[in-house]
């Protein structure tokens, strides 16, 4: 009888003990996925297919991750979860190049085909951007403001701010994809207004895009500065 207790209670030790080891390990692999996709976005000036490879195979694993019970869903993860369910743009840009090339299976003309792919990776980066944004200034709300910001780092609220993001990039890149409605059309073209008026504010919005990105950059780095600063003062007052 004492063997067969003591027996469960090691069973329910090790049990105790490798879930706990579990969510430590999975909470560190989140962070990891977060890195990496810090240097595939915000600090590579262009991603190679090495980073790519790597990052939607960090994606499919975060999508499994946070599908666990051990994972507490806070705003964060919420975050996380949008970004890697954006790599799923990616995904279909390199599996639907490697189909139709090898084939050259035609449904509309090349140059659609191209911008299409090549707008789908456009909305991976800019809605990847825009979210480790979030996930920054959270951190940084976290750091200085945690009491004073609880109310609006939320399930809630970061569910809106991404989805408003992806309707915001989705619509950035439906105005890119009508560049390419010109050609087709050509100037006896009852559309050829809207198409003109596409082509301009596509221009707009590549150098808006491009020039909101250096700033992200630029701002991110700033922000974990200041995190880190903050985190170095409070460590030096806690030790006097």
């Amino acid at each position: 009888m004492e063997k067969t207790s003591a027996g469960c209670f090691s069973q329910q030790m090790t049990s105790s003990l490798s879930s706990v080891f579990l969510k430590r390990d999975q909470m560190r692999d989140l962070r990891r996925y977060l890195v990496l996709k810090y240097i595939q976005y915000l600090v590579l000036p262009s991603s190679n297919t090495l980073i790519t490879l790597l990052g939607l195979l960090g994606s499919l694993y975060t999508i499994l991750i946070l599908k666990s019970p051990s994972i507490s869903y806070k705003s964060t993860a919420v975050f996380i979860s949008y970004i890697a369910k954006a790599d799923i743009l990616v995904f279909v840009s390199m599996v639907s190049e490697m189909i139709m090339e090898p084939f050259d299976v035609k449904i509309v003309s090349a140059a659609f085909t191209t911008a299409l792919w090549q707008n789908f990776l456009t909305a991976n980066t800019h809605i990847c951007c825009l979210l480790l944004s979030c996930v920054t200034f959270e951190a940084l709300l976290i750091s200085i403001f945690s009491v004073e910001s609880r109310h609006i780092r939320t399930v809630k609220y970061a569910r809106r701010t991404s989805n408003m993001i992806y309707i915001v990039v989705i619509a950035e890149c439906i105005i890119f994809q009508m560049e390419d409605f010109q050609e087709p059309f050509g100037l006896n073209s009852q559309y050829i207004l809207l198409l003109h008026f596409c082509y301009r504010v596509s221009s707009l919005l590549r150098f808006l895009s491009y020039s909101i990105g250096l700033s992200l950059r630029i701002i991110n780095v700033y922000i974990y500065y200041k995190i880190f600063f903050n985190v170095s003062n409070r460590s030096r007052l806690k030790t006097k």
